[in-house]
């Protein structure tokens, strides 16, 4: 496909900074290579997965965390914003023959998540089970009430 930029810098008509893209991509679509298996997710940056639902009185927020104990967690409830602080440290240690491989895994991560009113920290509860962070946030009473139904009218 030809380029429709004028030819200002004596090239084929191409975009001027096309080859430093297409560099910068090959670096991009490299990373990772050739590290070793245990190594190769962290190659890209990982945050953990999060469900964020809502019922009447509550809001349920559920933190995927695999591979992280429940003391490097921390939670925060603060101007309405809960915060999920932690820290992954994994170390896997393969044996074969005169070959000694150790791989380590090394990681923080932070995920925010705002929030529709101020909850009272005191009654906020979080679970810690088979790397599932479960925080139950309950609706202050001022916002959990119901919401009124509107009538739509015909025009």
């Amino acid at each position: 496909m030809k380029s429709l930029l004028p030819n200002l810098w004596g090239q084929d008509a191409r975009d001027p900074f096309r080859s430093l893209r297409d560099e910068i991509d090959q670096v991009f679509e490299s990373f990772g290579r050739g590290l070793p298996a245990g190594l190769k997710g962290l190659a890209t940056p990982r945050f953990p997965a999060l469900d964020v639902a809502e019922t009447a009185d509550a809001i349920e927020v559920t933190a995927e965390l695999p591979g992280v104990d429940e003391k490097d967690v921390d939670v925060s409830v603060a101007n309405r914003l809960l915060t999920i602080k932690g820290e992954k440290k994994s170390e896997h240690e393969t044996k074969d023959k005169d070959l000694h491989v150790v791989e380590r895994a090394y990681g923080a991560f932070s995920r925010a998540v705002p929030l529709p009113f101020a909850p009272d920290p005191k009654t906020v509860e979080a679970t810690f089970a088979n790397g599932v962070l479960k925080v139950h946030l309950p609706k202050p009473p001022e916002a959990a009430k119901t919401a009124e139904k509107i009538a739509i009218k015909s025009v």
